[in-house]
């Protein structure tokens, strides 16, 4: 398997892995399915510092992440936002650690010196995963959105980066 940076012809599979994140509810308050204009305006976004990055194993994308912008505000321009998706028969294989290894190190060479993501209380996979890259709790959102029809709490993490300057 390779990490690499993605390209445009990956769409169609990172979009079936994150509608499969949206459909299995416990990654997002996203509930409308995903479609290829969305996704290419979304990876359009997705330039310069905000990267986002594939596992490939064999031709097939199996997951991927993204730093995503955290607030529009100068003073966060250290501030990136964590996106993680894995194919639902490659989740708990170790996939996510090799993705979050890499898209941190692009972090830190980008210059953020922070990433910041936010996952439900209930997700103890994701969880795992983050506390073992050593992600730290910050604090948990009550009532921070509603999925379908209920109230959600949202758990904030964190990681500060060493930044790598050239």
């Amino acid at each position: 398997m390779i990490i690499r940076e993605a390209k445009e012809t990956d769409l169609d599979s990172i979009k079936e892995i994150y509608n499969q994140g949206i459909e299995d509810r416990i990654a997002t308050l996203e509930t409308e399915m995903k479609d290829q204009t969305y996704m290419k305006e979304w990876f359009a976004k997705h330039s310069g510092r905000f990267k986002v990055i594939v596992a490939d194993q064999e031709g097939e994308v199996i997951g991927w992440a993204s730093l995503n912008p955290y607030n529009s505000r100068d003073a966060y321009k250290g501030v990136a936002d964590l996106s993680v998706y894995i194919s639902r028969n490659h989740r708990g294989k170790g996939i996510g650690g090799l993705l979050l290894q890499s898209i941190e190190k692009i972090a830190a060479e980008n210059t953020f010196n922070k990433i910041v993501l936010f996952t439900f209380p209930f997700n103890q996979m994701g969880q795992g995963l983050y506390k073992k890259r050593g992600y730290r709790e910050v604090g948990v959102f009550k009532n921070q959105g509603i999925l379908d029809g209920e109230f959600v709490d949202v758990m904030a993490m964190e990681k500060l980066l060493k930044i790598f300057r050239g």
